[in-house]
């Protein structure tokens, strides 16, 4: 007896449907996405119960956003560099570092852009640094 062959063919996907569908989703997204560039920084800061200190004429600001990005007396730094800080702040006090200065931190910053704040304030030579908090709320938010 003689049996004949079977013919085999080749299983094989169809990619043309998966690439259109990536493709819809990746214009999908790109639509539906807004770009939008913040120009002022928001900073929740930690809480802590004291008396708020006296202020000075000549008091310089170091602002830490949540990201961990610097702004010194309202203007923000190109990066997040010690160097960077350290330029601003030696312009701003023109050599006198006896003025005080005051670290502004979000609460949910990191320790180590406060830290490294702290530490370009302390090799500047900056000795009345002081740290803002707020009050805490009755209902411990």
């Amino acid at each position: 007896m003689k049996f004949k062959r079977q013919l085999q063919t080749e299983d094989s996907v169809n990619l043309t449907p998966l690439i259109d569908v990536v493709f819809l989703l990746l214009i999908f997204f790109m639509v539906s996405t807004t770009f939008t560039k913040e120009t002022h920084l928001t900073v929740d800061l930690p809480e802590a119960n004291g008396e708020p200190a006296l202020k000075n004429d000549k008091v310089m600001d170091i602002l830490i956003a949540a990201d961990g990005s610097y702004s010194v007396n309202g203007q923000s730094l190109i990066n997040k560099k010690p160097e960077t800080l350290r330029s601003a702040l030696e312009k701003l006090s023109e050599g006198d570092n006896s003025a005080p200065l005051t670290i502004t931190a979000d609460a949910k910053s990191s320790h180590q852009a406060v830290v490294t704040a702290m530490d370009v304030a302390g090799q500047l030579g900056f000795i009345h640094l002081s740290i803002t908090t707020r009050k805490p709320t009755e209902d411990g938010e």
